[in-house]
Order: C-alpha cells, then structure tokens, then sequence
C-alpha cells in the first residue's frame, strides 16, 4: 500500500483566487508544494508573493479555491484549529522580526515557553543545539541592536525552526545582506531542508540564489502561474515570460512602460495646457 502522507504533496493549492479591492491578486492558480523540497516563488514585485504565504498560513482567506496544508483545508478551519496547524509551521519573516527588548536566547525560547510545558533545563538545552545549528551559540546573549543584519536573520531561522516544524516558509530571506552573509543564509535553507526533513518555502527576487537552492520554482505574473518548473527547465523554457524573469531582461510580457496614453498625443496635450 502506497503511503500517501509521503507521496501527495504537503501543500495543495487548487483554483486560488484573491482580491485586493478591484485588483485581483491570483485568478484561480494551482499549485503544489513537494514534501522535503526546496520550492522557490518568484515574479515580479506586486504579483502577490508575501499574499500567498499569508494564505497558507491562513492569516487571511481566498475569494474562492482550496488551499490544503498535510491534507488539512485551511480555508475552514476554526480559530483555534488553525492556531493548531501554525504550530507546524515556521516563518521566518523578511526583517526578521525579533523582539527587541530580549536577547537573543530569549527570542528562540519564546515559542517553545508559549506552546509546550517543557521544563527550563530542557528549553535550554533545546535553545542551545537552535543556535548552534546557525552558527551563533556564542551570541545567546546578545541583543538584536547588537546583531548584524545577517545575524539577525540566522537568529530568526532558528526561532523559526524552535518548535521542529514540518515546513518553512521565508519572506524575502535574501534581500540587504553582504555577500558573505548571503551565502551563508542560502548554505543554511538548503542544509536545515535537507537535515531536518523540512519542506520549505521561499519568496524571494534574488533569481540566482533563489534558483541554486530550489528543486522547483513557480513563477506568478498577472495573478497567474506563468511557468514552473526545475530552475534548469525554465532557463531553457520557450517561455517568454520565464526567458524574461530568469534572465533579467527590462522588456517583455512584463513591459517596462506602465500603461499609458499615446506618447506623442500625450505630449502635445502637455504642451497645450
């Protein structure tokens, strides 16, 4: 008998459809996230990104569709189901996030005093093998205003990872770190993925670190699914839409000019006026 907890996909999107007042952020897109994998989103900025990590958390609910987590609708869950199902998820947000006035000790102990009765001895020792997963045993004591920016965000990996959740889902992980501290966070979501047995998420605009970590890659654009696929499948995709995104090209499906009157007509009625 096939055993499909490992088989089936650990989140299922099916006809997701989302609106922003007029604006429709996603018009019935499909989507599966594999479990054990590495699956990047990607597209350009305001295509709903960051949304759809809020979706799946259930943070907020769709027009219509279905959006199931481990088999789970989260659609229509209750309040306190929902709190439930959190509690197997990680995130680790795009500023990282930390509370400012604990140290760095403190701020990966926080969810483990909150959710579970476990006695201090042992949330030490649970916090201690956290940091030193990311490199950063010897900062337990630090506060963020003493972090670096990379820093920071290895800490909130690890607060992201305190309670041993089943997926991870990162905003933006990438976005104004050094190159030494980039290559070290991309380094870290593959080898925690991979350590852990996680499924992880990331959102990010960074095509090269996003693609040399990500067994699959969706690309969004106009509330759509445009491609997805392998990051070597998409370079060589016939797609104009994937040729334009993973190649950093200005001009496209996704044109450089936003919509606009004639440009001659518009400068004629700019020199009538």
């Amino acid at each position: 008998m096939t055993d499909t907890s490992t088989t089936t996909p650990l989140v299922e999107i099916r006809n997701l459809s989302f609106a922003r007042g007029d604006r429709m952020i996603f018009d019935g897109i499909d989507m599966d996230i594999e479990r054990g994998k590495v699956t990047a989103i990607m597209g350009p900025s305001g295509t709903g990104k960051t949304t759809l990590l809020r979706l799946i958390g259930g943070q907020i609910k769709p027009l219509t569709g279905s959006i199931k987590v481990d088999g789970i609708e989260v659609t229509k869950l209750s309040r306190s189901a929902l709190f439930q199902l959190r509690k197997r998820m990680g995130m680790l947000f795009q500023n990282g996030a930390l509370l400012t006035d604990m140290n760095v000790f403190d701020n990966i102990a926080f969810p483990i005093r909150e959710h579970t009765q476990l006695s201090e001895k042992m949330i030490r020792t649970l916090v201690t093998m956290k940091l030193q997963v990311v490199g950063l045993r010897g900062a337990r004591n630090l506060m963020p205003s003493e972090l670096s920016g990379g820093m920071a965000r290895r800490v909130a990996m690890a607060r992201a990872i305190a309670l041993d959740p089943m997926m991870i889902m990162y905003d933006e992980p990438f976005t104004g770190q050094d190159p030494i501290s980039l290559g070290v966070l991309v380094r870290l979501i593959r080898e925690l993925n991979d350590t852990l047995g996680l499924t992880s998420i990331v959102v990010s605009h960074d095509i090269k670190e996003a693609s040399s970590i990500s067994d699959t890659i969706y690309l969004l654009s106009g509330g759509k699914v445009v491609a997805h696929g392998s990051s070597k499948a998409l370079h060589e995709s016939g797609s104009e839409w994937a040729k334009q995104f993973m190649n950093g090209l200005p001009d496209g499906p996704v044109p450089f000019h936003y919509p606009a009157i004639d440009y001659a007509e518009d400068l004629l009625a700019a020199g009538n006026k």
